[in-house]
């Protein structure tokens, strides 16, 4: 019990000890953190397993789009319309507003998005509701947005 006064210092001893290595000169790969602890690339692509720019055509392509309507009407389409604001934001213009990346890392990393990203954060305080995680595969994603391009005006 006499102790108990050594445990402050040992908590800032022990967490202030880690930390990473340095990158290796010249790695271009490694991104030093922007405010709030995020990579630029975070920043503007999401935090999540899409850790690349996604490379999309200058057209959508229609047979990933209609595999990607099949999958937003069957796990997304309960809580966004294209259109309107329904339980979650309207997504008919998303893929203006948003990189592939960005949006592919929403819909398969939605609670590390809403806790560390603040644009995820603002849509969380502004539609008041959480979007659960669907449980979509990596390709599953890229189909949806694939179909979010063909509803962009």
């Amino acid at each position: 019990m006499r102790a108990i006064w050594l445990l402050p210092p040992m908590l800032f001893a022990l967490t202030s000890c880690g930390g990473k290595a340095a990158p290796a000169a010249g790695d271009t790969k490694v991104q030093a953190p922007a405010a709030g602890g995020l990579t630029p690339f975070q920043q503007e692509n999401g935090i999540g397993p899409v850790t690349d720019p996604v490379t999309i055509a200058a057209t959508p392509d229609h047979e990933m789009a209609e595999e990607g309507e099949d999958v937003f009407e069957h796990k997304c389409g309960m809580c966004h319309k294209m259109g309107e604001k329904y339980v979650g934001p309207a997504l008919g213009e998303v893929t203006r507003r948003r990189t592939p990346a960005y949006i592919m890392n929403m819909i398969l990393n939605p609670q590390e998005m809403v806790e560390r990203h603040p644009v995820a954060k603002q849509l969380l305080a502004e539609h008041m509701s959480f979007m659960p995680n669907q449980g979509l595969t990596r390709e599953e994603a890229r189909q949806v947005v694939e179909y979010l391009r063909t509803q962009a005006k």
